[in-house]
């Protein structure tokens, strides 16, 4: 069994409906991944277990909207349910989907309905009605760009989802790093060539 070490950094984005992109510091976050064995096109699965994940959550200390860190008390927090999929390692394409739950609170005094965002986070391209960003493949030290679009439905709170106009689309940027989780992996992973 090959485990793979996904690391999550700074100037990652998240962005929901109309509102402007998020700056965010997802420093510290990732998790172990295992993978899987090549398949005819020489792609392998990989797969994390959501218990091990850790995403940080968006607050006054890791976000800036506009250049401005967020006001103290709104914090969104990151509940992953499922982050697994492919890795072709000699193109350095990473495609995995994502199941979380977002969980927004406002000090003590509220806290929203879960949203659920469920997408496809891709080292390519992705066109939504409203985002669109660019990927990046990972080079030859695992370093890439993640990116995904997501329908957000509803979270059934009335003054919740008119504050984000749901239905909407968010759109996330990740910029992260995939390498072996211990030395004894380096002879199995093939190097990831530079794009």
């Amino acid at each position: 069994m090959t485990l793979l070490r996904l690391s999550t950094f700074d100037g990652c984005g998240l962005a929901i409906g109309a509102y402007p992109r998020f700056r965010y510091d997802a420093s510290c976050g990732g998790g172990l991944g295992e993978l899987g064995a090549a398949d005819g096109s020489g792609r392998q699965t990989l797969r994390f277990d959501p218990a091990g994940l850790c995403i940080p959550p968006l607050d006054g200390r890791r976000a800036r909207l506009l250049g401005l860190p967020l006001p103290p008390g709104p914090v969104i927090a990151i509940e992953p349910e499922e982050l697994a999929g492919t890795l072709d390692p000699q193109r350095g394409d990473l495609r995995l989907r994502l199941r979380a739950r977002f969980r927004f609170r406002l000090f003590s005094l509220y806290r929203a309905p879960d949203l659920l965002v469920d997408t496809e986070l891709v080292t390519a391209a992705v066109q939504g009605r409203r985002h669109r960003a660019e990927g990046r493949p990972l080079d030859a030290q695992g370093n890439g760009v993640l990116v995904g679009v997501a329908s957000i439905q509803p979270s059934g709170d009335t003054w919740f989802d008119r504050f984000l106009g749901l239905p909407d689309e968010a759109l996330a940027v990740l910029r992260c790093r995939l390498v072996p989780a211990h030395a004894d992996a380096l002879a199995t992973l093939p190097s990831l060539p530079v794009p």
